[in-house]
């Protein structure tokens, strides 16, 4: 598959780039989104925010790389042992320690985070109302972390905005979750269109999904409404703008095809943080 216009502009790419930290690239490869996001913070806690940011993935990596829940949950383990002070010598992890100790991070926004992840090693998550505790909790946390990072005068209030990005990534990464054995969507939803997490890892291209998606995006679009009235001082804005993307994902995740990132998605960010406004 020849390369989106979103990975041409960003230069998207195995080889390290020139200038940046281990964690900046760490987050650059991994995850460029959000890498693009905390280039708008001010330079003093911009490291801290990459770190944040690469934590969540090592959290959403716990059930990616295995299809073993025991395995996961052994993983988020580690993570709740390394936030809770056990020094261990990984890239993520050592630095981690060293911004709780100095109180850039909350230990309790970190651990709430693990917590939220737990029900992904679960073989099913039951209701709308579940997942939409798992999206306040995870990707909604981490937004909260980043807002109380960056000096938000209100950083719960950034949680919705979280949780919107984190239902975008996840509609948008139904097909790479079912190629894992996993489905991360509401059985109940699933089933008020004729559907099953089961059949959604057998046919995650299925037509009838279609309309699963669209009735989750709209859920989770619901949850930006509100904070659009939100505030945030300049150097605040970058926790809020991951909510750009998903704003964008939400309105066109009912197919498939919304997976592939375009250059408007990056002009947007650019757009939002240059302005400071989202």
């Amino acid at each position: 598959m020849p390369p989106s216009s979103y990975d041409r502009v960003r230069g998207a790419s195995s080889a390290p780039a020139r200038g940046l930290t281990p964690l900046a690239e760490n987050l650059r490869r991994r995850d460029p989104d959000r890498y693009l996001t905390a280039l708008f913070a001010p330079p003093a806690q911009r490291e801290t925010l990459f770190l944040l940011y690469a934590f969540d993935h090592e959290l959403a990596r716990a059930r990616a790389v295995t299809r073993e829940p025991v395995v996961a949950l052994m993983r988020l383990a580690w993570w709740r042992e390394v936030v809770e002070g056990a020094a261990r010598a990984h890239e993520v992890a050592a630095p981690l320690g060293e911004a709780l100790a100095a109180g850039l991070l909350k230990r309790e926004d970190l651990l709430d985070a693990i917590e939220a992840r737990e029900i992904e090693a679960e073989p099913e998550i039951p209701t709308l109302a579940d997942w939409r505790a798992y999206l306040l909790g995870s990707a909604g946390g981490i937004a909260v972390a980043a807002g109380r990072l960056l000096g938000a005068p209100e950083p719960e209030a950034l949680r919705p905005r979280g949780a919107a990005w984190g239902a975008a990534s996840v509609l948008r990464g139904v097909a790479a979750a079912a190629r894992q054995g996993r489905c991360l969507l509401p059985t109940e939803t699933l089933a008020a269109h004729g559907l099953t997490p089961e059949a959604v890892t057998a046919a995650p291209d299925a037509p009838a999904l279609s309309t699963v998606r669209a009735a989750l995006a709209a859920e989770a679009a619901a949850w930006l409404a509100p904070a659009r009235a939100l505030r945030l001082p300049r150097a605040a804005i970058a926790a809020a703008l991951p909510a750009v993307l998903a704003r964008r994902d939400l309105a066109r995740t009912g197919s498939p095809a919304a997976a592939e990132r375009g250059l408007g998605d990056r002009l947007a960010v650019i757009r939002a943080g240059l302005r400071g406004r989202v």
